[in-house]
């Protein structure tokens, strides 16, 4: 069988994680994982997406979740301000064996001024995560990369994930990642843009598919 490639074309945040949860519950390969996180549960994953989320900045940016569904938000309220110093800082709290700040934290300095200093128009304005010991890690970044370009006076991501949870993941990730680009753009002194993020690994676990369903109001 041939890689299912699905494209997702999302108005914000709470949009894409919707949209990507009612489209996996019906386009998803199901198999039981043999090497990760939850290993020997089963996932329902993407073989590869990728999603244009054209507003990213407008909020909530966290999951609408109706309160007559009687299910908690995937990200809990305050999570994202706790987040972003995980995502922007080098600092590591006991028993972490990386964080992605300690790989972006200098880079993004370095975007900021490659902007401000040498102009807009560069494809060398990427930031990664991750080197080539990450493979040894019993759990290695998922993120693995942020590109940008500034395109009409407003800074756009691009985002690579090579694991991805659909369920928590996601919209933490997403969001934070939105708040990094809203400071960038800022200190570069453009606009905020759009969000393309893309995975060969977007997934829920089993032990989230009932919600996902209850969520989407699928069977």
């Amino acid at each position: 069988m041939p890689m299912n490639l699905e494209f997702i074309k999302a108005r914000d945040l709470p949009d894409a994680w919707f949209q990507c949860v009612y489209s996996l519950l019906d386009n998803g390969r199901e198999y039981i994982i043999d090497r990760g996180s939850f290993e020997g549960q089963k996932r329902l994953e993407f073989d590869y997406v990728t999603i244009h989320i054209k507003y990213p900045g407008v909020r909530p940016l966290l999951p609408d979740i109706p309160p007559s569904l009687g299910i908690p938000n995937p990200v809990a309220e305050g999570y994202l301000e706790e987040y972003l110093p995980y995502l922007m800082t080098s600092a590591k709290q006991p028993g972490e064996d990386y964080t992605y700040g300690q790989y972006l934290e200098p880079q993004i300095a370095e975007v900021i001024r490659m902007y401000k200093n040498d102009g807009f128009e560069t494809n060398q304005a990427y930031m990664t995560v991750g080197d080539p010991n990450a493979i040894y890690l019993g759990d290695p970044p998922c993120l693995r990369g942020i590109d940008t370009r500034i395109k009409d006076k407003k800074l756009h991501f691009v985002v690579y994930f090579r694991s991805w949870d659909l369920w928590n993941g996601l919209p933490a990730n997403l969001g934070g990642i939105q708040l990094l680009k809203e400071y960038m753009a800022s200190s570069i002194g453009v606009g905020d843009g759009e969000i393309i993020a893309a995975s060969k690994g977007l997934h829920l676990y089993e032990y989230v598919w009932e919600l996902a369903q209850l969520r989407t109001m699928r069977h």
